[in-house]
């Protein structure tokens, strides 16, 4: 079984609406980390929700496979105990329920049965110390009130704790300052080894700085038109997306 995150040949559109993809290919093998890259409006974020099972949208043709078996039967959350994890470029916001307890219950979902709270706790404090966190987060309701910052921190200390093995980052990088930055990124390398791979969708490359991708993919229209290596994303740093236009149009 390939131990890898396929999207073949995705074509996928909003319930009863426009088509966004056009016909996706890639391929994300466990113990790496790709970028995609592209204009707004080129279908990036669109993946990453289709990918976690976003019933907003509908594909049309394609499929999707984790581990070499199909997921598109699959609900959000059947997704998620799979392995899969959608980092949000928008995180939810819950009044009410605190932090700790809305992750516990995430994590044993993900583990199918009782986790106890040594196991949680011991996961919990390596995240919130490779994120240089204090503990006070942890009784907050999620997200609610939270600064743009603090809402990705947690989002990648979620999924520190959760353990994915594949997780799709939708603009982690959006909104953060510099330090922020660094931190967020030190929390997504200290997860890269053979049993993670990771997704980052961004519009810069100053997030690739801290977080090297092993491959950088653009996306034009919909689709995937040119893939490459790291020197890739500052290819577009330089010269903008109209070059990566024009080759799409010429394909």
């Amino acid at each position: 079984m390939a131990n890898q995150l396929e999207i073949r040949n995705l074509h996928a559109r909003i319930v009863d609406g426009e088509t966004i993809l056009n016909g996706v290919n890639l391929v994300l093998p466990r113990g790496q980390v790709h970028a995609i890259m592209g204009p707004n409006g080129a279908g990036k974020s669109t993946l990453g929700k289709i990918i976690a099972g976003d019933p907003g949208y509908e594909i049309t043709k394609g499929d999707i496979l984790v581990d070499g078996e199909s997921i598109l039967e699959l609900e959000a959350d059947e997704r998620a105990r799979r392995g899969l994890f959608l980092a949000f470029q928008y995180p939810v916001e819950v009044p009410g329920v605190s932090n700790a307890n809305f992750l516990r219950l995430a994590l044993q979902a993900r583990k199918g049965g009782e986790v106890s709270m040594m196991e949680f706790y011991n996961k919990l404090q390596k995240a919130l110390q490779t994120l240089e966190w204090d503990e006070s987060i942890l009784t907050r309701y999620l997200n609610d009130g939270f600064s743009g910052g603090e809402k990705k921190r947690n989002e990648i200390m979620h999924m520190m704790v959760l353990e994915p093995t594949y997780a799709i980052l939708d603009e982690t990088d959006s909104g953060l300052d510099i330090d922020a930055l660094k931190v967020v990124a030190k929390g997504v390398n200290a997860m890269r080894g053979p049993n993670f791979g990771a997704l980052l969708i961004t519009h810069y490359q100053r997030l690739l700085n801290y977080i090297v991708p092993d491959a950088v993919h653009v996306m034009i229209d919909g689709r995937i038109v040119t893939s490459g290596g790291p020197e890739l994303a500052l290819k577009l740093e330089e010269q903008g997306y109209d070059w990566a236009k024009e080759l799409a149009a010429a394909n």
